[in-house]
């Protein structure tokens, strides 16, 4: 064997380790995050389904938009109005979106053409709510959403490292292209694994790329280069972390309702002279993407930020180059401003794209299919890796590949990996923390050391 061909192993199997060590920790979050995200594409059916019960009414006999909010305040007393959403089909009930006099709480209410209550419903009880708080969070708040992160960063590694291994190097397009479905079990999942990481894999890298600017650390700093670049036009329309950024808001999260608590309903002396029915009266020739919110003067914007003294009509739609935000003068119903998805800053723009596609709404049921497919290729991925350790783990080992001594030359390798490093902060951070584990605490543990397939000074390398 040549000493190029002796490097060689020697990357493939320090990589392979590095794979193996970040499927373990990815696999649990890959699991949950594919599922929770596969049924987050259907966000827009399945709260059109939720709300099954306030459609197809009868438009006879149907009131004005105020009367409709008044009855909604009617039937929860002490409550302020928030927002009004315009139906999206002809028979549908308004739904008036309400802070309740607790100020812990919202409600949407659910009015009827006629003006009757038909039923509210919690916002943070709805089914996509808790799929996406599961999603981003994992119900665990600032924390969950740390440890998202680092499983995204690390999945970044997964992916690249299982390209590596992947690479066909001379081999026929079986077990490269497909899977070899007739040479044995090892071999099979095997080959599902790898055939399926190598269709997968680009579609994997967007989604990961596409979540990166909710993520709390990472959105953070991308938000304050933006900041420090002047890139920024307008309020930023995402969370960061499954919270509010510092201004602005994110239709995609609906509402943080705690901050929506904290702002004061609109002063007795602030009501508008132009009412809600000629601001709707003017939204309707719009054809703005559904939902269509209209936010009256004073009430809290999106996470609470201070609302403005101005009626302000807004599309909500999860496709987020169709959104619109057009403001009206309170006393003359003038329009003020019009901000439509083109007027924001290119940056803003390729985010949004970005958001939309990551979130199925981008091209439609095409764009939701392909959502899916990914997350059972992701699945798949996962199970069949699980099923390969399983079948090699050895008793009382974790079943780590087999310790190699790492070439002085890694080229490319080190280059990708300090990179990654750099774009992914808390990939970075976690790389300082285990090298510290393993310098600092693994010599006085070799029974762990050892159990985790890493080499201790006693062992013999393979060469």
């Amino acid at each position: 064997m040549t000493s190029g061909q002796s490097r060689g192993r020697a990357i493939y199997a320090t990589i392979w380790r590095w794979h193996f060590y970040a499927g373990l920790f990815v696999i649990p979050f890959v699991l949950l995050l594919a599922v929770t995200g596969a049924a987050y594409l259907f966000k827009p059916q399945v709260e059109r389904w939720e709300e099954r019960a306030f459609q197809g009414l009868p438009v006879a006999g149907a009131v004005a938009p105020q009367r409709q909010v008044d009855a909604a305040l009617a039937a929860f007393p002490g409550a302020s109005l928030n927002s009004y959403r315009l139906p999206e089909r002809d028979g549908d009930a308004a739904m008036v979106h309400l802070a309740m006099s607790d100020r812990r709480t919202m409600r949407d209410v659910f009015v009827s053409p006629q003006g009757e209550v038909l039923g509210s419903i919690t916002p943070n009880t709805r089914l996509m709510e808790w799929t996406k708080r599961i999603h981003g969070q994992l119900l665990l708040g600032k924390r969950g959403s740390w440890a998202v992160e680092l499983a995204a960063s690390w999945a970044f590694v997964l992916v690249l490292s299982g390209l590596y291994l992947w690479w066909p190097r001379g081999r026929g397009l079986a077990g490269v292209v497909w899977p070899r479905l007739k040479d044995g079990r090892r071999l099979f999942w095997r080959d599902l694994h790898a055939v399926t990481g190598f269709w997968v894999s680009s579609l994997a890298l967007v989604l990961l790329i596409t979540a990166l600017p909710w993520a709390g650390v990472w959105g953070s700093a991308f938000k304050t280069a933006r900041t420090e670049m002047g890139w920024i036009k307008g309020a930023q329309d995402w969370t960061l972390g499954g919270e509010a950024p510092a201004s602005g808001g994110d239709p995609h999260t609906g509402h943080d309702h705690t901050a929506m608590m904290r702002a004061m309903p609109m002063p007795a002396t602030a009501a508008p002279d132009v009412g809600l029915d000629a601001i709707v009266a003017k939204t309707k020739p719009e054809k703005l993407a559904f939902p269509v919110i209209v936010t009256p003067p004073g009430a809290p914007g999106l996470f609470g930020a201070p609302g403005a003294m101005a009626w302000t009509v807004r599309s909500d739609a999860q496709n987020r180059p169709l959104r619109t935000s057009i403001t009206y003068d309170m006393a003359t119903g003038r329009e003020t401003a019009r901000e439509d998805f083109a007027d924001g800053h290119v940056i803003d723009r390729v985010v949004g794209y970005g958001i939309a596609w990551h979130e199925g709404q981008l091209f439609g049921w095409v764009n939701q299919l392909i959502g899916v497919l990914t997350a059972i290729g992701l699945v798949t991925m996962a199970v069949s890796g699980f099923v390969m350790w399983r079948r090699r783990k050895p008793q009382g080992a974790l079943g780590a590949p087999p310790p190699t001594s790492v070439p002085t030359r890694m080229g490319g390798v080190v280059v990708i990996l300090l990179v990654l490093a750099a774009l992914l902060p808390l990939l970075a951070v976690s790389l300082i923390l285990l090298w510290l584990f393993e310098r600092l605490v693994l010599p006085h543990l070799p029974g762990l050391g050892r159990w985790l397939g890493l080499p201790m000074k006693d062992d013999l390398l393979i060469e």
